[in-house]
């Protein structure tokens, strides 16, 4: 997979005769607009819905995600009346402008646990052709291994690409999050380069391919509890 991320200034026009608007969004699978929760966040609606408005008119196919940002520094009970007025908000206003329904998904977001990282998960597998496939195949897995869960992680984001169609488990997703972290600190660590000659015989025995892979089991009650493996092909 090949992402493209642009970072754009909350204050810029885009839409400014100024600027290219076909080469900002002719080619843009989703559009991420970051509302902080712990500021004013009114001006940032009116934004976000004006932006709205522009693309669905010539780039209808475009997904608009919202993170509702640093979430962490808000108790429960406003965390979620702050997380309910931002999303009556916007599907109001495109309302009264005649948007009846908008594609537009929320995420309550935040840099000190997953939340994160589950939210661009599920931003970048809409935008994956192949995630039905995905799927069914991480369901026949489940099936036939009796494994209760299953995540396709890319290991350097923590971003899952695509999981089996059984509900997710917040507590499962970080805990194979964690066991990350640990693979590339481990291998950081005990990690080196191996000759090219080397990349045969045994390790292919061992491996079954010929290309260096992590592996982690976890143990509980004497039970396999989390079985992580790295898959480079």
């Amino acid at each position: 997979m090949d992402f493209q991320v642009w970072d754009f200034p909350g204050h810029l026009d885009y839409f400014d005769p100024a600027f290219d608007v076909d080469n900002i969004f002719e080619e843009i699978g989703a559009l991420i607009w970051v509302i902080d929760a712990q500021d004013e966040y009114l001006d940032a609606i009116t934004r976000l819905n004006m932006t709205i408005l522009n693309l669905q008119h010539s780039y209808p196919n475009i997904n608009v995600e919202v993170f509702v940002h640093k979430v962490d520094g808000l108790s429960d009970d406003y965390k979620s009346d702050t997380f309910r007025d931002i999303i009556q908000r916007v599907q109001d206003e495109l309302s009264d402008q005649g948007y009846e329904n908008a594609p537009v998904s929320f995420y309550q977001t935040s840099i000190y646990d997953h939340s994160i990282f589950e939210a661009f998960s599920k931003v970048i597998q809409k935008l994956i052709p192949q995630l039905p496939t995905l799927e069914a195949l991480l369901d026949s897995l489940c099936s036939t291994c009796g494994i209760e869960k299953a995540y396709l992680f890319d290991i350097m984001s923590k971003i899952y690409i695509a999981t089996d169609t059984s509900p997710t488990d917040v507590g499962s997703y970080e805990i194979c999050s964690d066991y990350i972290d640990v693979v590339i600190d481990v291998s950081e660590i005990y990690g080196w380069d191996r000759p090219e000659e080397a990349e045969t015989g045994a390790l292919r025995e061992e491996t079954g391919n010929q290309d260096a892979e992590s592996l982690i089991v976890m143990e509980r009650k004497g039970c396999h509890y989390l079985y992580l493996r790295e898959i480079n092909k």
